[in-house]
């Protein structure tokens, strides 16, 4: 009973995502594929929501929190910002799950098959970082890049992908 549903529910959820033009464009993306290229669209709603692509991340928690304990204090009776360095406290916790589970989800497919954010994913790891930093990475590239095909209305080109920090 329930395969059937899953399988209905599949079926509306694609018939509903062909009515935006968009969801072809993200199809282009590598391993983002029909579902998640409508489950994108459904989540984000519009790409004008987000200015910046780092705007994007912390609404999909993937954005780091950067804070300290006595960032600013008094010193001869003005208000100084303290001199201690700025200590990483993990992803954001405020956010949508669903986007986080969905860029996740692609960037773990992306990084262990065959294509250019496999090639990405080598990169970073070449450079000597972590596998969990290197995937985080990807998914912030491929949350940038969606939000760019979908701002520009441009086609996804592989050539483009540069090997710098997302």
């Amino acid at each position: 009973m329930l395969q059937h549903l899953r399988q209905q529910a599949r079926r509306e959820l694609l018939a509903e995502s062909r009515k935006h033009t968009i969801t072809a464009k993200l199809r282009q993306i590598p391993y983002l594929g029909p579902i998640r290229s409508a489950l994108a669209v459904a989540l984000i709603q519009t790409p004008h929501r987000f200015r910046t692509k780092r705007q994007l991340w912390a609404y999909s928690g993937l954005a780091l929190e950067t804070r300290i304990s006595a960032e600013y204090s008094y010193a001869t009776g003005q208000l100084r910002r303290s001199k201690k360095l700025i200590s990483i406290r993990g992803l954001n916790k405020d956010h949508n799950h669903d986007l986080k589970g969905l860029f996740k989800g692609v960037a773990t497919m992306a990084s262990v098959r065959p294509g250019p954010f496999q090639d990405f994913y080598q990169a970073l790891l070449g450079k000597g970082m972590k596998p969990t930093m290197a995937r985080l990475t990807l998914a912030r590239k491929i949350a940038a890049i969606t939000l760019t095909l979908w701002k520009k209305g441009a086609s996804f080109d592989a050539e483009k992908l540069k090997p710098q920090a997302a």
